[in-house]
């Protein structure tokens, strides 16, 4: 049986909050545990680029915005964003039930980031692609090929920024 929701949970003695399963506690673990770098879609990119060529450094701290990879080279950064942190615009996201306001200021605050930061690279002289979280999970994933090969279309071609996204239904 499921406790109601404004009842405490006996084994941590924490309030669970309203539409949420698990009591606060556990929820702060699990988004503690949420990785920042290194994710599985980054890991994805780095060997299929890698495997067709592509050299890269990773989080170089001295570029605005830490991006994902640093392509010198081609003068080029990727940034490899989670669809539920930015916001994208596509099945993946959706608003949180609970502490709305804290979640929309938060989300809100990273979306401002990224687009002060694509300016940023966009005056240092860098080009900007960023591969999105729904083009390698979801209904509307196109698959890691074919997000590798758009990728590298993309870093040979001359156009100064670029998206890979998944395929499925916008809002």
């Amino acid at each position: 049986m499921i406790a109601p929701r404004s009842s405490r949970n006996s084994s941590s003695g924490s309030c669970l909050l309203p539409g949420d399963i698990v009591d606060a506690a556990t929820r702060s673990r699990m988004m503690a545990s949420i990785k920042g770098k290194n994710t599985k879609p980054e890991l994805v990119v780095r060997r299929g680029l890698h495997a067709v060529g592509f050299r890269f450094r990773l989080h170089d701290c001295a570029l605005p915005g830490k991006p994902d990879m640093v392509l010198p080279r081609w003068h080029a950064v990727i940034f490899i964003h989670g669809c539920f942190w930015h916001a994208h615009d596509c099945p993946l996201f959706r608003w949180p039930g609970t502490r709305q306001e804290f979640w929309r200021q938060k989300i809100g605050r990273n979306r401002e980031r990224d687009a002060e930061v694509e300016v940023s690279l966009d005056q240092a002289g860098w080009r900007v692609l960023k591969i999105w979280e729904c083009a390698m999970k979801g209904s509307g994933r196109i698959g890691a090929d074919a997000v590798v090969s758009l990728a590298a279309d993309w870093l040979q071609s001359d156009r100064r920024e670029g998206e890979i996204r998944g395929g499925g239904p916008c809002r």
